[in-house]
Formats: C-alpha cells, structure tokens, sequence
C-alpha cells in the first residue's frame, strides 16, 4: 500500500495538484486499498501476480480527480458503516464519503471497482477557474487542463 500511496503522490504533485487535495486523495486510496484487502478477493486475472489488487488515478478535463481500487470481488456490496464509539474498524467508506465528492461501485467481468471523485483544485482555485474566461483558465492553472493518470497493482501481504 505505501507504494501506491508515494506513487499517487508524486504523480499528482508532478501535475500541479494542491497538496491539500493530494493529502485527501492518499487518505482516499488508503482506505479503498484496505477495504479491497480485508474484504476482497484477489484479481483473478494472469495480468496480475496472485493476490493483488488493482489502484489507479487520473485528472480528467474538468480537474476531477478519480481514485480507484479494483479487486475479485467480495461476500457484500461496499456500504458505509455505522461502528460503535469504540469499535476498531468500520469508518473507513464514511471517510470517503465526507472527503469526496460522490464516490460508488462499478462492477465488471471477475471485478469490482470502488471509486471516489474529488476536486483536482483547492476550493479557492476552483471558485477562480470557474469565473476566469475559457482562454485565460489553462494559463492560469496550469494543472487544471493537463489529464494526469496513473496506476500501480498492489500486492496482498496475506491470504484470507
């Protein structure tokens, strides 16, 4: 997992990203990372080393930042957790909810993907890039045009 993490980091910051947003994103990918390990399956295709699930990010045109996690699957649909005062786990998809911007599932062939959106640009360089004309917006900000994209499979440290 501290591979995908540094990864994400880095090549967020190469792209011009706030590093309050960065900041949000890792904590993002941490907690889809952890959640696929506890409760999925591994990938089940030859791509992948046994055991490993798959991380990626990008920075679409319109500075959205997606966070991915895809895994085989697992036993129930990813809901958020309603845990105790005192219990030791179960927060992590409310995290997720309270830092992005939607967040949902997607599921393919031997897959699920869970997913989390949030904006590539600080609340103040959001609110500049929306009222600046068209022209001036990529001079401006210059990550904000620039789509950005990386991946990396992350490898299981056990068996379930």
């Amino acid at each position: 997992m501290g591979q995908a993490r540094r990864r994400m980091r880095g090549d967020l910051r190469r792209t011009g990203i706030p590093e309050t947003v960065i900041d949000d994103a890792v904590l993002i990918l941490s907690e889809l990372l952890s959640n696929a390990c506890r409760y999925g399956r591994p990938l089940s295709t030859d791509e992948y080393d046994k055991g490993a699930v798959r991380a990626a990010w990008r920075v679409d045109d319109r500075a959205r930042l997606t966070v991915e996690v895809t895994d085989g699957g697992g036993p129930t649909r990813p809901i958020p957790a309603t845990p105790s005062v005192t219990a030791r786990g179960g927060r992590g998809l409310s995290i997720i909810n309270a830092l992005a911007q939607d967040w949902g599932v997607r599921d393919g062939v031997g897959e699920v993907t869970v997913w989390a959106t949030l904006p590539a640009l600080s609340p103040h360089e959001a609110f500049a890039t929306r009222v600046a004309p068209a022209s001036d917006r990529s001079a401006a900000h210059p990550g904000t045009a620039v789509a950005g994209s990386g991946s990396v499979p992350v490898q299981r440290t056990s068996d379930r």
